[in-house]
């Protein structure tokens, strides 16, 4: 009597577990706009010159034409013909650029403007970066 219990203990355990894992890497939130963007620019400033990269994602349900990044100032801006649901682009703005914001615009009406953002830096502390 007692085995029954102790193996639909363990099931529901298991269940419980498969079902924390999956909510925890799948996305839960799916795309809710028809058309949509995620812009991430990023700056590094350092004492071994200037870093830059532009990530460029189809956050939407449907595929965007024509993507323009336009990096300001003289740099002559990208063009990215298709990007498709969930793909994303990384590209480093050319020489020329502004370095304070990018603009992007598509086909389908997107016009964002989003400024450089400089990521937080920690220093390591000892080899594991953790003091250890």
């Amino acid at each position: 009597m007692k085995k029954p219990v102790l193996m639909i203990a363990i099931g529901v355990g298991l269940a419980a577990i498969a079902i924390f894992l999956s909510f925890s890497f799948l996305p839960i939130i799916p795309p809710s706009q028809k058309y949509d963007i995620s812009i991430e620019p990023i700056i590094i400033t350092d004492s071994m010159g200037t870093e830059t990269h532009v990530t460029i994602k189809n956050t939407g349900m449907d595929a965007l034409t024509n993507i323009k990044v336009d990096y300001g100032g003289t740099a002559k801006p990208d063009i990215i013909p298709v990007l498709n649901p969930g793909d994303k682009v990384s590209l480093s703005p050319p020489e020329g650029s502004n370095l304070t914001q990018i603009r992007v615009t598509t086909d389908q009406g997107i016009d964002v403007t989003q400024p450089y953002r400089v990521p937080v830096s920690v220093p390591f502390v000892g080899n594991s970066g953790y003091g250890g």
